[in-house]
């Protein structure tokens, strides 16, 4: 095969950017995406996509489990198992990846998140953190990251209010577009949370409020909270996706090219193992072909990057007992809880408006390291915030526990409560520990006969702790409310992590950023530190969890590579950072 200057795998919102950032730059890239090729016109379009059936429940647009998967465990020495069936998170594949069925929640990190260790050792001492939890600072500051929060911001045209979040670091704009009003459950949310002494303001949107160019030339178009966002394509070109907001002035370049249902195996290293040469991939018609390139951007899913890197023999692959190796370490995901509220006839939600992220209010004081903790005995919190994605008839059916689960009982429930209830939910961080990791399984392997990744992870007191304090916070708020009943959906201690149970697409960690080869896989620019011709974005570069989505971090952090990349690496090649 012809050489490349650059080959990148996966095509979401990071590989997106980075097409256009190098070909922008003068380079050759070629992109490998192991789903097929969807755009909004061909494949989101109206009515056909709000088919719940079809993309909520069977998940049309998701990384199909029968031919790769993840096996799961709960602590190392037991024998993990197959995720067969989607519960817990979703892996998405084909162009867009899993960003073009978000929701559109888009953060930035808390200035803390960003030197968590640092934060709390310096205002509770180094005792108070758990001697098994292994979390650590990015090496990168909020103000150094702020213009690409910004920049994507604008990219994505995010809609909210500047200053409304008081825990949010300073920022260099405003937000692009103001917010869409607030639903009547983010309202009563809202009311309530300023009644007991909070500031609640509009979670951040990338749900466009009206007809938006962003920087690029791209159009998006206003939002009517159709209710169809998570699962589904924006058949109004409304929420941000790689389709709507980049992927427009990436066809048609010359030195682009896009090849799907391109299954890569590994990357290519030469004899000393500390150059890459290029990657191996099964193309659509199952042929194995070898392609040659000068740079290698791994750009797809964290779970996947992960097994990517331990494929191909880039780093040492952590070893949770001696707490050596780098390659898995400091897997996380977050702890979700929810608190639902129960009105009278008339209180009326019209739960069938509603989106992703637009309409939602939320409080930040419990988050990160925004309260102080000495008292509560852990580390981290929640983001709470209230709204509705919309009220589906399959999968959003809020109803009360003691309510009959089939049969006419179960109609007269839903008849009585579909219209008027309304839910609170917590987002919150999970912190990184010793034996909580990502690592090859030794039995099961995907359709092409590759080792699958195997996930060790279970919750830890810590997170316990963390959940029943912002739940309890969430609560406060909901009685404020003054519904006729409520009920909530919390982990507590003895409850294992359960793959049935959705939560969030937030998996984080597994190759983490850092500031030498010892605790880390990559540098601060997300480039390899074995391997510096290898640059990996994406939630698995996270040490630990946040409370909040990883999208708005993830971009910012690429796009600050990015900026190196072009500036420095492209004209001196090798290593950007040295141990």
């Amino acid at each position: 095969m012809k050489p490349v200057d650059a080959v990148i795998i996966g095509y979401g919102w990071t590989g997106t950017i980075m097409a256009k950032e190098l070909t922008d730059a003068g380079l050759s890239v070629l992109v490998l995406e192991r789903g097929p090729e969807r755009d909004t016109a061909t494949d989101f379009d109206y009515p056909r996509i709000a088919d719940e059936l079809k993309y909520a429940v069977r998940g049309d647009l998701w990384q199909p489990l029968a031919g790769e998967t993840v096996t799961v465990r709960h602590k190392p020495g037991e024998i993990a198992v197959p995720y067969r069936q989607y519960g817990s998170f979703i892996l998405g594949t084909g162009t867009g990846g899993a960003g073009a069925h978000w929701n559109g929640q888009q953060w930035r990190a808390s200035p803390n998140d960003l030197r968590i260790r640092s934060v709390y050792e310096e205002r509770y001492g180094k005792k108070f953190i758990p001697d098994d939890m292994t979390i650590q600072d990015y090496g990168i500051s909020f103000e150094e990251l702020e213009p690409y929060f910004d920049h994507f911001e604008k990219v994505t045209g995010v809609a909210g209010t500047a200053g409304g979040n008081p825990y949010e670091g300073k920022r260099s704009n405003p937000f692009p577009q103001q917010p869409l009003a607030p639903i009547l459950s983010s309202q009563l949310f809202a009311k309530a949370a300023r009644e007991l002494g909070y500031q609640p303001f509009a979670v951040p949107a990338a749900n466009s409020t009206a007809a938006y160019t962003n920087p690029y030339g791209v159009r998006m178009g206003p939002c009517n909270l159709c209710g169809f966002c998570e699962g589904f394509g924006c058949f109004l070109y409304s929420k941000a996706a790689p389709q709507t907001t980049i992927i427009p002035i990436l066809k048609g370049r010359n030195n682009l090219k896009v090849l799907h249902n391109a299954y890569v195996t590994r990357i290519l290293l030469d004899g000393s193992g500390k150059l890459a040469t290029g990657v191996r991939y099964i193309d659509a018609n199952g042929k194995q072909v070898d392609q040659p390139a000068a740079m290698v951007v791994l750009a797809s899913f964290q779970l996947n990057n992960v097994r990517m890197l331990l494929l191909s023999g880039i780093g040492k692959p952590y070893d949770p007992v001696t707490g050596k190796g780098v390659v898995g370490k400091n897997y996380a995901y977050q702890m979700v809880s929810s608190t639902t509220a129960f009105f009278d006839e008339s209180v009326n939600m019209n739960p069938f408006m509603g989106a992703g992220a637009a309409g939602q209010q939320a409080i930040d004081d419990y988050n990160a390291d925004h309260f102080d903790h000495s008292k509560h005995g852990f580390v981290g919190g929640a983001m709470i915030f209230a709204g509705a994605t919309g009220g589906r008839p399959i999968v959003q059916m809020p109803l009360p526990p003691d309510a009959p689960r089939w049969g006419s009982g179960w109609k007269s429930a839903v008849r009585k409560h579909y219209a008027h209830t309304s839910s609170v939910a917590t987002m919150g961080s999970v912190m990184s520990y010793r034996d909580r990791y990502l690592d090859l399984d030794p039995t099961y392997r995907d359709a092409h006969g590759v080792p699958l990744l195997r996930m060790t992870f279970d919750w830890h007191p810590n997170e316990y702790k963390m959940t029943a304090f912002t739940s309890a916070r969430a609560a406060e708020i909901v009685s404020a409310m003054k519904p006729q009943r409520m009920s909530q959906r919390i982990l507590k201690p003895g409850d294992s992590y359960d793959v049935r149970v959705y939560q969030s697409t937030h998996n984080t960690g597994g190759a983490i950023i850092g500031t030498n080869p010892s605790n880390s896989v990559l540098n601060r620019y997300s480039q390899c530190w074995d391997v510096p011709n290898v640059f990996v974005f994406g939630a698995s570069s996270f040490p630990q969890n946040i409370g909040y989505n990883p999208t708005g971090l993830v971009a910012a952090l690429t796009y600050f590579a990015a900026a190196k990349i072009r500036s420095t690496y492209l004209k001196t090649g090798g290593a950007l950072v040295h141990a």
